[in-house]
């Protein structure tokens, strides 16, 4: 993405180029010549489009139509991804509204280019009014962005020691401590699952508990992100078209450091722990194995059904260590299903909250951000189908119905009854280009989350 202080100003130039919002009735009130001109383009205002009006000295004026709806985070998007390099300033639109909408222009201009030889065009600068708060725009921004970037990376440069540095990264940009459990001494310091899935990996990917804390003050709150660097499916190899994306898997721990990102930028007083279990399911012959029996940090005893189910393995120890330190509210983000896509798609992440008031703050905070979620039911009578005849549980359910579900139920095994608790079940992925929202990596849920945690903890600001 081009330089935050590049793409947002309240600051009017006489060179900047107006934006007015229109629908069908407004375009009416322009004048001749630009109603011939929106003719002539077959521009009429719809929700999604945008018009540039060119004049002596280039584009003169841009109409971006929203229908009869109100502006959304995408709704300039379009424009802001297409229009020529420059300067731009938003006309008749109020500091709320503009906020909203601020973010896709953006997001738009967001370019994932580590490995591109083609230079990025210029900026495009959006000139907004003087009460819009330029500042917690440009935090969601970066927090999208960083998950975009973790995710967009190959694994070949996103290994687990990569995304030790990238958490080791941002805990010295705002302050905070970063301890990492390495290898074999996970099973000195009892995280034995996070272990078994890791331990095929190759010298110099070997599995880690990556482990940040910050604040001293105010309300304990747990992020866990699922860090699966690369998913072969382990003994249960995957197809070659199902580890095309894989690279994706540590999306979990990308929304985890994400949102870390935002509430250290925002300085909210809580005291915040993010723990990311990184591994690579790799084949090897130390892999583990269909019919092992592993135990967990928690001291439940688990056989593996699939080693295509890691990522609830690798979760359950991290969760357990986060119970330990009896948080006022736990959270985990993982791309832990295709369940879950199968329900509902790629954008909706599958959200399971074991406290209703919890649900609450994240269903009015999704709607407010227009970023959205949607609710999962945690049904009891499906734990059953997690049961073993030799462990205390299986990592797969019996008969492979309601995926999501079981999967989430087997997390909350490993998580106290009384802690709040959600569980988002995200895709972390575009699987094809919308405005502002390119084709892979994308982050989902993150706007949501920061506005439940302000609400469900009754924090300030």
């Amino acid at each position: 993405m081009a330089k935050k202080t590049a793409l947002l100003s309240r600051k009017l130039t006489p060179k900047a180029v107006p934006i007015q919002i229109v629908d069908a009735e407004l375009l009416e009130e322009k004048s001749e010549a630009v109603q011939a001109w929106a003719k002539a383009c077959k521009f009429t205002g719809e929700a999604g489009t945008y018009l540039r009006l060119q004049g002596k000295k280039g584009v003169e004026l841009v109409l971006i139509g929203t229908g009869s709806a109100p502006l959304t985070p995408w709704s300039l998007a379009d424009a802001a991804a297409n229009l020529p390099e420059g300067v731009y300033a938003l006309q008749d639109v109020d500091a709320g509204e503009c906020e909203v909408a601020a973010l896709g222009w953006c997001l738009a201009q967001y370019r994932f280019s580590r490995y591109r030889s083609d230079e990025a065009t210029g900026p495009r600068t959006l000139i907004v009014p003087e009460s819009t708060d330029i500042e917690m725009v440009e935090k969601f921004a970066e927090a999208v962005s960083l998950v975009r970037d973790l995710v967009n990376t190959p694994a070949e440069h996103m290994g687990p020691a990569d995304l030790q540095d990238a958490a080791e990264a941002l805990a010295e940009e705002f302050g905070a401590s970063c301890e990492t459990i390495v290898g074999d001494d996970l099973l000195d310091e009892n995280f034995p699952a996070i272990h078994a899935v890791g331990r095929a990996a190759a010298e110099g990917r070997e599995p880690r508990l990556i482990d940040l804390k910050w604040g001293t003050k105010g309300p304990k709150l747990a992020i866990v992100g699922k860090g699966v660097c690369f998913d072969t499916g382990g003994l249960d190899l995957k197809p070659a078209s199902g580890m095309l994306i894989m690279k994706k898997d540590m999306g979990g721990a990308a929304h985890a450091l994400g949102l870390a990102r935002l509430i250290m930028a925002s300085k909210l007083k809580v005291q915040l722990r993010v723990l990311v279990p990184a591994v690579e399911n790799a084949v090897s012959g130390n892999a583990y194995r269909p019919g092992d029996v592993i135990m967990t940090r928690k001291g439940l005893s688990v056989e593996i059904g699939n080693t295509d189910a890691e990522g609830r393995v690798v979760l359950c120890d991290a969760l357990a260590l986060a119970g330990e330190d009896k948080p006022d509210l736990l959270m985990d983000f993982a791309t832990l299903t295709g369940a879950a896509r199968v329900a509902l798609g790629p954008d909706l992440p599958a959200t399971y909250a074991n406290d209703d008031k919890l649900w609450a703050a994240l269903e009015a905070e999704a709607k407010d951000a227009q970023d959205p979620l949607w609710r999962m039911p945690l049904w009891a009578p499906y734990d059953a189908m997690l049961k073993s005849e030799i462990a205390d549980m299986n990592n797969t359910a019996e008969g492979g119905f309601g995926g999501s579900i079981t999967a989430a139920l087997y997390l909350q095994r490993f998580v106290d009854a009384e802690t709040p608790w959600v569980h988002f079940d995200v895709f972390s992925w575009m699987p094809s280009a919308k405005p502002g929202r390119p084709k892979g990596g994308e982050a989902q849920g993150l706007r949501a989350s920061f506005g439940a945690i302000k609400k469900f903890l009754q924090l300030d600001g």
